[in-house]
């Protein structure tokens, strides 16, 4: 983890301009096998739910709402295989996505609509909760909302004294190997909440979640500067794909 400054994000709009003044042709109907094909999966979905659907699957579930009149099967077994899999795909930044051939602002739309969505429902999970108590779900919630992100970033969990969560912040975002972390900012906004414990938390782009000599130093240096103002630092995660690594579990902390 380097501490350097990076540029903020190219921002892409999903809703390019329409045409105005044409009229738009008649939509083709959907041949047979492709209505029986989307009817077989939704009946499947009905019966079983997500224990049954492969990603590519819970992928075309997805994609039929945006692409209407055509086999969607190809470009969802694509996008799992090049963003590895399904929470890979909707977490993907917009260019990435807007670069695979067959994706447009519309099918974006509908996979950024399916990940604040369970951004949304995860952090009702853990927001005003007891956090140490519920360590699993702090877990789960990370490993929804961060592990699959292309860039590095650092978050914060600000506590109050009862260690019930205040808020969870994203203090910043760097590049596939690196983040900035400012110390003096993640203390100055501790302070202005009335925080009296942190949870920190970065990913590892990479899926590994070893914590390099940089994370240790670093971790050091603010558990050094929190106390000194009467902080405590709870932990810090490292977040890969599918596993993470706990400083305190450790006893680096």
């Amino acid at each position: 983890m380097a501490l350097s400054k990076s540029s903020s994000p190219k921002q892409i709009s999903l809703f390019p301009s329409e045409a105005v003044g044409l009229s738009a042709a008649p939509a083709k109907p959907l041949p047979s096998y492709l209505k029986d094909h989307r009817k077989r999966l939704r009946e499947r979905f009905d019966r079983a739910g997500l224990a049954a659907m492969p990603d590519y699957e819970l992928l075309e579930l997805v994609l039929f709402r945006a692409l209407r009149r055509q086999d969607v099967k190809p470009l969802a077994r694509c996008l799992a295989e090049r963003f590895h899999g399904f929470n890979g795909v909707i977490s993907a930044p917009i260019d990435q996505l807007l670069s695979v051939p067959g994706i447009g602002g519309a099918v974006v739309t509908e996979l950024k609509i399916v990940e604040a969505a369970a951004h949304r429902l995860s952090q009702t999970r853990i927001l005003g909760r007891q956090i140490l108590s519920r360590w699993d779900r702090l877990l789960e919630h990370c490993q929804i909302t961060i592990a699959h992100r292309a860039l590095e970033g650092f978050w914060v969990l600000f506590l109050d004294r009862k260690n019930v969560l205040i808020v969870q912040e994203q203090q910043s975002e760097g590049t596939v190997d690196h983040v900035p972390v400012y110390q003096r900012e993640i203390l100055k906004r501790a302070l202005q909440l009335n925080a009296s414990a942190l949870i920190l938390v970065h990913n590892h782009p990479s899926g590994n979640p070893q914590p390099s000599p940089q994370d240790r130093t670093l971790t050091a240096q603010i558990v050094a500067a929190a106390d000194a103002v009467g902080i405590c630092i709870h932990d810090h995660l490292i977040i890969g794909r599918g596993d993470s690594f706990s400083f305190r579990s450790e006893g680096l902390l």
